[in-house]
């Protein structure tokens, strides 16, 4: 090598052009791509050839040195030190990934995925007033470590929201903020598995593929339990009596239904009986139309066995990563705990500015607005479905969410087939037998969040086009 190789690009407006220098032969050296002995070029023809200054070749020349990836003596060429090769495994190659790509993976902008907000309608203005104003006046006593499990102005403004729409009670303490609707699942399963001896957990069938991987890595046995349109029946559930229920009873996901009261009584029963803990993830109960919304199971409970988990990234956006659970009050020092030794946290000033969001009024007002549009065109879907495929497809729910289930009337249709044909255009449908633990049926789940006019015409068109 007598200078710079071709492959090595800088990129002058990041800076640090000796760290850059560092790094790529670093990593060629590891990778085996420039072999053991090679000659480097000198420092001035190096940096030279790059347009650099030579300072900066010697840094980063110096630093390899030092680190062991170059060998030179007095008077001798600087050349590559003889190291073992680093193995790269991979799977697939990059072309098997594209194609081995599940349907119910879709891009997160792709029209029609479930259970995502339409952010185009994100309110930017007020939240970077809320965002800039925090980030001025921001209290010190949010910069240690004291609130890892939350402040205290986002957990009394998150109760007062949930108290008023969603029938919860709870105190301050018992709210815990994190990233994810996920990171509340897998806290309170780890949790639970901890101080139990029983490692078997119930959740309906069909439900959330994420939470059953969760409980799964938890190292949960999951048994389902069979949902209808009634919501789960626990008198139907088979096996041991679990430790944790993993419930989504206002908004059944994926089917959409509503749990009834009945059901929810003997699931509290059955929960209070056997000790369980059941986790209630209210993911977007905040959109619901055409009906009053039906209380949170949390709110009814006398037993303290409900664990209630909300999320901002359904209401408002994904990117926030703000999320919480209204744990029992026997359960708070144990979670918070667990919380905290993970390290899974949201940064305060997000918080901070959350909080002045609400307690505006800027929420309620964006879910309101959010409200009317959604139920628009979630009834846009809905007609658009039953007035072209009613032949193939029954509607099913429907009275709120982001998200409509639709059954195949032939139980035999290939409804994964059909989805991977349909996402191939842009789509983001998801298969309803990928739902299921259990026997499975076939359908398709269509998200409704962007369901403009033109788009439910495009999707009328391609899906006559797949169905034939």
């Amino acid at each position: 090598m007598t200078s710079a190789p071709t492959w090595l690009e800088l990129d002058r407006g990041a800076g640090d052009l000796a760290g850059q220098i560092y790094r790529s032969l670093r990593d060629r050296i590891l990778l085996g791509q420039l072999p053991a002995g090679q000659k480097l070029p000198s420092t001035r023809a190096f940096a030279a050839s790059l347009g650099v200054a030579r300072s900066t070749a010697v840094e980063a020349y110096d630093r390899l040195k030092s680190e062991g990836y170059l060998e030179a003596a007095a008077g001798a060429a600087t050349r590559i030190a003889a190291l073992a090769r680093m193995q790269v495994e991979r799977r697939v190659d990059d072309r098997s990934l594209i194609e081995e790509m599940r349907p119910d993976k879709p891009p997160y902008h792709a029209l029609f995925r479930p259970a995502v907000p339409d952010v185009s309608n994100f309110p930017h203005a007020v939240w970077s007033r809320c965002l800039a104003a925090r980030s001025r006046s921001f209290r010190i006593q949010h910069l240690g470590y004291e609130n890892a499990t939350g402040i205290f102005e986002l957990r009394q403004a998150i109760l007062e929201h949930i108290s008023t729409t969603r029938g919860v009670v709870a105190v301050p303490e018992q709210i815990l903020i994190v990233p994810s609707t996920r990171a509340a699942i897998d806290m309170l399963a780890r949790t639970m598995l901890r101080r139990s001896a029983s490692t078997v957990a119930w959740m309906e069938d069909p439900g959330y593929p994420t939470a059953r991987a969760l409980l799964g890595d938890a190292g949960a046995e999951i048994v389902p339990v069979p949902c209808d349109e009634q919501g789960i029946d626990v008198s139907r559930a088979q096996g041991p009596q679990p430790v944790l229920v993993y419930v989504t009873p206002s908004h059944q996901y994926p089917t959409g239904v509503t749990l009834s009261l009945p059901r929810r009584l003997a699931l509290l029963e059955t929960a209070r009986r056997y000790g369980s803990l059941i986790v209630e993830d209210d993911y977007d109960s905040d959109f619901q139309y055409g009906s009053r919304q039906i209380a949170a199971l949390q709110g009814i409970d006398r037993a303290d066995v409900v664990a209630y988990v909300g999320t901002f990234s359904k209401i408002l956006a994904p990117g926030l990563r703000v999320a919480y659970a209204v744990v029992p009050r026997w359960l708070v020092a144990e979670a918070s705990e667990a919380l905290q030794r993970k390290g899974v946290a949201v940064s305060s000033h997000i918080q901070a500015a959350l909080a002045d969001f609400i307690n505006e009024g800027r929420l309620r007002a964006y879910v309101r607005r959010m409200n009317l549009q959604y139920a628009d065109r979630m009834a846009r879907t809905i007609e658009m479905l039953n007035s072209h495929f009613s032949d193939h497809l029954a509607v099913s729910g429907g009275d709120g969410g982001l998200q409509l289930a639709a059954w195949f009337r032939d139980g035999a249709t290939d409804d994964r087939a059909i989805v991977t044909r349909m996402n191939s255009s842009g789509y983001g449908l998801m298969p309803m037998s990928d739902f299921f633990i259990g026997k499975s049926a076939s359908g398709v789940l269509f998200g409704i969040s962007q369901a403009e006019p033109a788009a439910v015409q495009k999707l009328a068109t391609d899906l006559k086009t797949v169905l034939g």
